[in-house]
């Protein structure tokens, strides 16, 4: 349902989320080694987030990616949004150019309270109760962290 980019940026907002802060800024590099994502596509997801007020980022031998605490306000919505716009959220789960309540495709009934739970939570939740629910669960936002998990 999303694009790639965009998993990949909700994915580097949530990482920016727990390990960084306006003393402890990351670069785009360390961002694509823990996630696993290629660099210079990142490189260009995080100009493009940081453009939007998304995420915060300085320059200079101590610059890097960061979150704000105002960046941490925001919801996953605002990035799926920014990156992938909101369109894939009102079309037919089989593609079908009509397909609604009234008009039906033949499994609307089984994808459409999916999408709207899905919808809820990305516009009523924030990143900073995202980043909460991470850190207070086992759940991974790498396959590194998946690894590390098996390993003990």
């Amino acid at each position: 349902m999303l694009s790639n980019a965009c998993q990949y940026a909700i994915r580097s907002i949530l990482y920016l989320s727990i390990y960084s802060d306006k003393d402890n800024k990351i670069g785009v590099k360390k961002i694509a080694e823990e996630l696993e994502t290629p660099q210079p596509f990142l490189a260009k997801l995080l100009q493009q987030l940081t453009r939007s007020d998304l995420v915060s980022s300085t320059k200079g031998p101590n610059g890097g990616f960061f979150l704000s605490t105002a960046n941490k306000q925001n919801a996953i919505w605002d990035i799926v949004t920014n990156i992938d716009g909101s369109e894939k959220f009102d079309q037919c789960f089989l593609g079908l150019a009509r397909c609604e309540d009234k008009n039906p495709c033949p499994v609307h009934h089984i994808t459409a309270p999916f999408k709207k739970k899905i919808l809820a939570d990305f516009k009523d939740k924030t990143i900073a109760v995202f980043t909460e629910e991470l850190k207070n669960s086992r759940k991974i936002i790498s396959l590194k962290e998946f690894d590390a998990l098996q390993q003990n």
